[in-house]
């Protein structure tokens, strides 16, 4: 069995490595911020990021649901269009996200 010393620091351990790349961001931001290409990849990345993420989902969704990918496909519409009509991505997202949860767990829709 684990000594319970060395469990509490290997717990510590992690949590500061954890901090530490959580706060590293924002520790170098204002050097990141002279160069012109991290700006052109804040403002392209995350939406390509996304994407990735939905087409992944998709793919998953057709190869391990009998139901097919509609309802991830409705939820992602619905995200799209509440993002277009309300520019609030995470009202977006919340709404997107209880239809999802809603298709998924509801007998009806399955």
């Amino acid at each position: 069995m684990i000594e319970s010393g060395y469990a509490v620091e290997a717990i510590v351990a992690m949590a500061a490595v954890t901090v530490f790349l959580r706060a590293l961001p924002f520790l170098g931001a204002p050097w990141l911020k002279r160069y012109p290409l991290i700006g052109r990849l804040g403002r392209f990345l995350p939406s390509a990021i996304m994407t990735l993420l939905l087409l992944d989902t998709l793919r998953g969704a057709m190869a391990h649901n009998a139901a097919g990918a509609w309802q991830e496909l409705v939820a992602i519409v619905v995200a799209i269009v509440l993002q277009g009509r309300t520019r609030q991505p995470l009202f977006s997202i919340l709404i997107a996200t209880a239809l999802y949860v809603v298709f998924r767990n509801v007998p009806f829709f399955s």
